[in-house]
């Protein structure tokens, strides 16, 4: 019997269009022999639609998004009533990738690929994933955040504050966005003053990172409890840094797979990989992105609980490069997120 998989996708989210683009490559590579796929599309708004089955691999994200029926109620009632055996969600940032969609999934005990609860809420909150790194003893940037109430009330104090902890230049960040929204690099206060304004547009939370002269190293992740490294690979940015329209739109950045790094490199990134996995208690996958500095140390820059998932995407071409091509990815995956929740099963809720 086939698999009958709910391809959850879009979200309320400022990442809403990555997720598009991430159902539309998923919808187009997935075996339709092995599964039964539900598209189920989450507006901007928040109102869940059930597209219909598909029958062949999807044109486009908008035919999906327009062959809907019923709401938000129908989707979450066809999920209490197991219609699906796995859930799949494609979803990025707040409202999807950062616990919330999970912890309704464990609720109702659908099985679903990627990470948890935890793993998904402190991966996704840039702050409380720095403080976890921090007590594994990985090594990062220097580090500091404000909430918005803060920086409303004294912005000059702030910027006095981030000069003398942070310095120059810095990154500020909102804390639970990713995909590169929202963030600039800042040289002086007013350009500070700019970049935290337009940060706490998209949270109540701003992180503030130290510059670092580095090379931007990335590596896939895949597992369970017995977690897997894929080739390490190199994000060359032709700008200052690597963001949203390099990324998504413009292309201007360079992907080196695999990175030129020695064996001894690659060993100890990896093994630094797994320990940020474990560390987070990660399941399924993530993208663990690092820092190599001109003295050959390693730091931590951040992990992906839902990294960009198309097949031109840094984690995808990782793994193609281990040998695992795209739809063999997207079926390991779903294998991962059946196995955790099998294993969940044995767990005792009753003395």
């Amino acid at each position: 019997m086939k698999t009958k998989l709910g391809l959850l996708y879009g979200g309320k989210s400022a990442e809403h269009n990555v997720s598009l683009q991430t159902a539309k490559a998923v919808t187009a590579a997935i075996n339709l022999n092995t599964f039964d796929v539900y598209p189920i599309y989450i507006s901007i708004d928040g109102t869940w639609t059930e597209g219909a089955k598909l029958e062949a691999p999807a044109a486009s994200v908008e035919a999906l998004q327009l062959s809907g029926n019923g709401g938000t109620e129908h989707v979450l009632s066809m999920l209490a009533q197991n219609k699906y055996d796995v859930v799949f969600p494609l979803l990025h940032g707040p409202n999807g990738e950062d616990g919330t969609v999970q912890g309704l999934l464990e609720v109702l005990n659908v099985p679903y690929v990627g990470n948890g609860v935890l793993a998904s809420s402190a991966g996704m909150d840039k702050i409380m994933m720095k403080n976890v790194f921090a007590q594994a003893g990985l090594e990062q940037v220097g580090y500091t955040h404000l909430i918005r109430p803060r920086w409303e009330q004294d912005k000059e104090r702030a910027c006095s504050r981030i000069e003398e902890e942070i310095g120059w230049p810095c990154f500020v960040k909102p804390a639970n966005l990713g995909s590169s929204v929202g963030i600039s690099k800042c040289q002086n206060r007013e350009e500070l003053a700019a970049a935290m304004d337009e940060a706490f547009q998209f949270d109540r939370k701003v992180i503030i990172e130290e510059g670092v002269t580095a090379r931007e190293i990335e590596v896939g992740i895949l597992g369970n409890d017995l977690p897997e490294c894929s080739v390490i690979g190199e994000i060359v940015p032709k700008k200052d840094f690597y963001d949203y329209k390099a990324k998504y739109e413009d292309g201007d950045t360079a992907l080196i797979i695999p990175a030129d790094l020695t064996e001894e490199q690659k060993v100890n990134m990896k093994e630094l990989a797994i320990r940020a996995y474990q560390s987070l208690d990660c399941s399924g996958l993530v993208r663990a992105d690092f820092f190599l500095t001109e003295d050959g140390r390693f730091l931590i820059n951040e992990v992906n609980t839902m990294p960009g998932f198309t097949p031109f995407s840094m984690f995808p071409l990782l793994w193609k490069e281990a040998g695992v091509d795209y739809p063999q990815l997207i079926e390991k995956m779903i294998e991962l997120g059946i196995e955790r929740h099998q294993e969940k099963q044995s767990i005792k809720y009753t003395v």
